[in-house]
């Protein structure tokens, strides 16, 4: 495996890894309000845009990362934009030892 792969593979690792943090957060505190769906829309956007431009080059290092990076924030965006039941049953699905 060559330096530009590696590197590659470490950014997008990286990259993947920063938004578990928030994700979990929200469904933890089940709040949102101070996080910018302006900010996570254009986020959404990017990754959608870098995912199709990974597929159309069919390079594995941009399609994985920016996959699950779009899975990740588009979670993000959509638990900023539901109600409140909806982020109540969302928490008390995946943690629900949270009350």
């Amino acid at each position: 495996m060559d330096t530009a792969t590696i590197l590659g593979y470490a950014a997008a690792i990286a990259s993947t890894v920063s938004f578990a943090p928030q994700a979990w957060k929200v469904i933890r505190s089940r709040r949102t309000q101070d996080i910018s769906a302006a900010m996570y829309t254009c986020t959404v956007t990017g990754f959608a845009l870098w995912l199709a431009y990974g597929i159309v080059l069919r390079q594995w290092p941009i399609i994985l990362c920016n996959g699950i990076c779009l899975l990740l924030s588009a979670f993000i965006l959509w638990m900023k934009l539901s109600p409140q039941r909806v982020k109540d049953a969302v928490a008390d699905k995946v943690d629900p030892s949270v009350k």
